[in-house]
């Protein structure tokens, strides 16, 4: 039985132009997302049959493409709500996100610096990846992480509540291997109200290391 479903977009294929062309949305929301949602289920399977049989020779490969495939399809389900084409700009106490900019402020130094490091973060991904912002529940402070091969540089128990794709897929038809103009666009399109939802969501969480 499948466990994991491909979540519908939150708006149509053409709701982020001219940022995000439609046949770009399209092809990676209905193939490549699906394709990691069909990896994740596959892998599933193969792992129940491997504790049925007890034959482990897999076990190495499996567990890591189950990270891989989980992973797409977790940050590709935040990717699509992180986006609007109402959005840009940066938070503000008077859009009533006031509470995420000023955790920006208190873990970068300001808007700007945060800006600058979560677009270098995703533009020099090792191959492909993603630049995260994500919230540190031990802390309690907001840090940038990359997702390398849906692996990587990524502290455990980090809550991610933006990400940036920057895999080919995510912008080469349009803005061919130019990879920075389009992390320079994202900004354009970045939904801080579903950003800030999730912020306050991490820290209702319960701390992984008690005070």
């Amino acid at each position: 039985m499948a466990i994991y479903t491909l979540p519908e977009l939150p708006y149509d294929y053409a709701a982020l132009e001219p940022v995000i062309n439609p046949e770009i949305i399209e092809l990676h929301h209905d193939k490549h997302h699906a394709a990691y949602v069909k990896g994740a289920n596959d892998t599933l399977e193969q792992l129940a049959e491997a504790r049925d049989k007890d034959a482990w020779a897999a076990i190495n490969g499996l567990e890591k493409n189950l990270a891989f495939h989980l992973s797409g399809h977790i940050l590709h389900s935040i990717y699509w709500h992180n986006m609007t084409g109402d959005g840009g700009g940066e938070p503000l106490e008077k859009d009533g996100v006031g509470e995420l900019a000023d955790a920006i402020a208190e873990s970068f130094g300001s808007f700007a610096k945060f800006k600058a490091q979560l677009s270098k973060a995703s533009a020099t991904t090792q191959g492909s990846g993603w630049g995260v912002l994500a919230y540190e529940p031990v802390s309690g402070r907001l840090i940038v992480e990359q997702v390398y091969d849906h692996q990587g540089n990524v502290g455990q128990g980090t809550v991610p509540i933006l990400v940036f794709d920057a895999w080919e897929h995510a912008f080469y038809l349009q803005y061919k291997n130019q990879k920075v103009d389009f992390i320079e666009a994202m900004w354009r399109v970045v939904n801080w109200q579903d950003v800030a939802k999730r912020y306050a969501q991490a820290k209702d969480r319960t701390p992984l290391i008690a005070p």
